[in-house]
């Protein structure tokens, strides 16, 4: 006997985008005509749906108003929503729910960030406290905020992420280049989430290698959370494969350098620091963030 359905099979919804463009491209194929109406019958499927589903939220909403978040809560609804520019909440508050929703784990590498505001469908957001010891940990930063804010508001244009007012350089000191040119900078490329549920298997104390979307990586779990970063060790340049934990420290299996896991891979006496890799929950499953155009060095 076959098992039960599940009533809630987001897998099956998620790739209905897909396969729809798969049917119209195979529609292409006997002409641009049949494509054409194929297109229009879409059009007119979902300008129905649209109108079906704004009654049905008016309705629904008027008779019980908290229904606004469950709608705003259940990800499949929210998606549908947006698309018919039906979503309860705005595009500032989508934002700063993202936000809170990815504030841990910045925290977890020494960082935050603010939302300075919302105008013309540009997001501009300051990240703060970002570990000064990990160069990696700004951009790793930037990349888990881009994709949860991309992920609550779809609309949006573009996300500029305004640097932190630096702390006062000695007189004697030279100011680098690159801090000059990165006052303001506008984030575009998005990061690929990549579902591991392995992740969510590692016991605490646990270290766990994974090979992510041809990313080498290496996992552990620390006071109840997980923590990832390339499999690349800084001090050896070797791979960290056989490494151990000690409490938060993790020690190279090949020179036994040590790094600070829960504070962005910082190195404990001078062994340099370990390349983050944005962890989040989406879905009930843990996901690794891997920017698009990531190379292993």
């Amino acid at each position: 006997m076959a098992p039960p359905t599940p009533r809630h099979d987001d897998g099956r919804w998620r790739a209905a985008g897909e396969r729809m463009e798969t049917l119209i491209d195979g529609i292409g194929a006997s002409g641009a005509a049949a494509r054409e109406r194929a297109e229009d019958l879409v059009r007119e499927m979902t300008d129905l749906y649209g109108a079906a589903l704004e009654r049905m939220t008016d309705l629904a909403m008027t008779a019980e108003p908290e229904l606004a978040q469950a709608f705003a809560d259940d990800e499949l609804v929210a998606s549908l929503l947006l698309v018919h520019g039906l979503h309860p909440h705005g595009v500032e508050r989508r934002v700063a729910d993202a936000l809170a929703g990815v504030r841990p784990y910045l925290g977890s590498h020494g960082g935050d960030v603010c939302l300075l505001g919302v105008s013309d469908g540009v997001v501009r957001l300051q990240l703060l406290g970002s570990c000064k010891s990990c160069p990696s940990s700004s951009v790793t930063l930037e990349l888990a905020v881009q994709a949860a804010v991309r992920a609550a508001a779809p609309d949006i244009e573009s996300i500029e992420v305004v640097a932190a007012e630096p702390e006062p350089e000695p007189a004697s000191a030279t100011i680098p280049a690159d801090s000059l040119m990165s006052r303001v900078r506008t984030v575009s490329a998005p990061a690929r989430w990549i579902p591991v549920p392995q992740l969510a298997e590692l016991a605490e104390g646990e270290v766990g290698g994974f090979l992510v979307a041809d990313t080498p990586a290496l996992a552990c779990r620390v006071g109840g959370a997980v923590f990832a970063y390339r499999d690349r060790c800084p001090a050896c340049a070797g791979s960290l494969a056989g490494a151990g934990l000690i409490g938060p420290v993790l020690r190279c299996g090949r020179c036994m350098a040590g790094f600070d896991v829960v504070h962005a891979g910082c190195g404990v006496g001078g062994d340099g620091h370990l390349q983050p890799i944005p962890v989040l929950e989406r879905d009930g499953v843990l996901c690794l963030a891997v920017p698009a155009s990531a190379e292993v060095v």
